[in-house]
């Protein structure tokens, strides 16, 4: 696949594939044109690696974790830091469901309000 086709399909920009490439995060190939060429599943590699930058991991543990995908082998110091990860997302989710319920509290009571002041 083209460097256009990964990104279209993955939903990211050209731009963001070199960077991942620079980051060692994706390998392609070249044509006999110079252009970039991605195997198959480079798109599902592509989408892994925007869901770990979502939650907050830096290239480096992209780096480490991204062979562990592909072969579901890992070091001890690789569960150790997966098991990190996990720990700090669980803390993230339950930090964010506790802002989600603030903000449900707000709008609750402010719909309240609006209701005893339309029927006064």
């Amino acid at each position: 696949m083209r460097i256009g086709e990964v990104a279209a399909q993955a939903g990211v920009s050209v731009r963001a594939l070199r960077y991942y490439e620079q980051q060692d995060l994706l390998h392609s190939t070249r044509n006999s044109g110079g252009q970039r060429q991605y195997l198959a599943g480079a798109v599902e590699r592509v989408r892994l690696i925007q869901q770990l930058y979502a939650v907050g991991l830096p290239s480096r543990t992209v780096r480490e974790v991204l062979p562990f995908a592909d072969t579901r082998e890992a070091s001890p110091e690789l569960l150790k830091l997966l098991a990190a990860e996990r720990d700090r997302l669980d803390r993230q989710m339950t930090d964010l469901q506790d802002v989600r319920n603030r903000l449900h509290e707000c709008l609750t009571e402010a719909h309240s309000h609006d209701g005893t002041r339309s029927s006064s």
